[in-house]
């Protein structure tokens, strides 16, 4: 079963596919969520106020627009190129994240959330 998520901040909106895994199911249990976005490189990440053990799928190094959760901060991670600890282009999170999903069009689309920004995260129906 896949969902699909809808995130939206002051300047836009993107959607995204999630995975059923056991940390997808308990974010989806808890939208939608209103959060305050952080940045720290290109990846956009905000708190959840969800918390989830690291499965054994989890990774350091994703594909930018991959969806993580990162569970040492309870926090949405979504990479969009380049973090301050990436080597060359690759989209580095701060350590190990559960892979929950993947954004649907183009991730650059993330560039344009501030620091700061309010965000929701809700569930896209039908």
């Amino acid at each position: 079963m896949t969902l699909r998520i809808r995130i939206s901040w002051p300047a836009g909106h993107t959607t995204a596919t999630i995975d059923e895994t056991p940390t997808s199911k308990a974010l989806v249990g808890a939208l939608p969520i209103v959060s305050t976005a952080r940045t720290w490189g290109e990846e956009v990440y905000f708190d959840t106020l969800v918390s989830a053990a690291l499965e054994s799928d989890a990774r350091q190094v994703v594909e930018p627009g991959t969806v993580a959760f990162w569970t040492e901060g309870d926090a949405l991670a979504l990479p969009y190129g380049p973090t301050p600890i990436s080597r060359g282009d690759e989209c580095r999170l701060a350590s190990p994240c559960n892979l929950l999903g993947a954004l649907d069009g183009d991730p650059r689309i993330l560039a344009t959330v501030r620091d700061g920004d309010p965000i929701r995260v809700e569930l896209v129906s039908g």
